[in-house]
């Protein structure tokens, strides 16, 4: 499959060779797990035009650039079990991404604050608009029907049970037996929506964190009775 093919054109208003930029993304994210893939960096990618469509005066240069690289870093987290931050390391490697393919030091270095921030569990507090819709765009992600996908594929990548009790998902640790798309959802997705940052993104989020609550409480009955 031409990796490359797959991801929408971005046109950019300052200076910079996205060919380049397209291509380094493309082949990084060949070798990431299904949950944090080309698909999903290219969804984020959507999320982010849809919440630049509803904030005005925003620089789409950097919200377009960090939602197609804010992932570049995944696989080396993924190898590693978490053991590295994709997010800080991501920071870093794009920033070299952007200069090499020439985007201007001021771009390069608001693209590389966005990644660097945008991952929920670190707790860096993105602090300026663009890092809040990268932010929120990649949250958007995480909930509704293709939420709950990502959450069973990362799951199975760990080889985790289906469906577990609230103590037994809450007392294990990432990456084990008991990380199911449960534990996912109690110990991050549920609280999604009380942390985004832009008004359209906290609205859809809350909608889609409803559809996960009914499913939830389906697979325990069916499971449990």
């Amino acid at each position: 499959m031409n990796f490359f093919n797959q991801i929408p054109e971005i046109k950019l208003s300052c200076t910079g060779d996205i060919s380049a930029i397209t291509a380094a993304v493309a082949e990084k994210l060949s070798a990431s797990e299904s949950s944090h893939d080309l698909d999903h960096t290219i969804r984020v990618m959507h999320n982010a035009e849809l919440l630049l469509a509803h904030t005005p005066g925003v620089d789409a240069d950097i919200v377009r650039l960090s939602a197609l690289l804010h992932d570049i870093a995944r696989p080396e987290e993924d190898a590693g079990k978490g053991s590295c931050c994709h997010a800080e390391l991501g920071a870093a490697l794009s920033f070299d991404i952007l200069r090499s393919a020439a985007v201007p030091h001021p771009v390069a270095a608001a693209v590389s604050r966005a990644i660097a921030c945008h991952r929920f569990r670190r707790g860096a507090v993105p602090d300026f608009i663009e890092a809040q819709i990268l932010y929120d765009a990649d949250k958007l992600d995480s909930l509704g029907a293709v939420g709950l996908g990502r959450a069973f594929l990362f799951a199975g990548h760990c080889n985790a049970r289906l469906h577990n009790t609230e103590a037994e998902a809450l007392s294990s640790e990432p990456y084990s037996k008991e990380d199911t798309a449960f534990r996912e959802y109690l110990v991050k997705l549920r609280h999604v929506p009380e942390k985004m940052f832009t008004a359209e993104g906290k609205k859809i989020a809350v909608s889609r964190l409803q559809f996960m609550e009914t499913f939830f409480s389906t697979l325990d009955s069916e499971i449990n009775g």
